[in-house]
């Protein structure tokens, strides 16, 4: 039971901090050919590969800005947790 408190109420300290938290106006952008929900699917999906490229080159980014906004950060979520095997690897049992 303490353990289930504790995690309850370490994410509820993430979630109010995360809800003052928003996007630099300069890091969105309207344009029609700005990164969106796909695009964000995409870079998320390649996010590991992308983060062990850019240790060795700088001009490799994993997140892109410019971008559409909050549908390119939830197809960005949405590619780590569920296409790059995120919520496959909470999941296993361990032994």
């Amino acid at each position: 039971m303490r353990k289930a408190s504790l995690t309850g109420g370490a994410l509820l300290v993430l979630l109010l901090l995360s809800a003052c938290a928003s996007q630099v106006d300069a890091g969105v952008s309207q344009d029609p050919g700005a990164p969106g929900f796909l695009w964000g699917l995409w870079h998320g999906f390649v996010f590991p590969f992308a983060w062990i490229g850019s240790l060795f080159d700088p001009d490799i980014a994993v997140y892109a800005v410019p971008n559409g906004g909050g549908w390119y950060d939830f197809g960005f979520f949405l590619g780590i947790t569920v296409l790059g095997g995120g919520s496959w690897f909470g999941s296993r049992s361990r032994k």
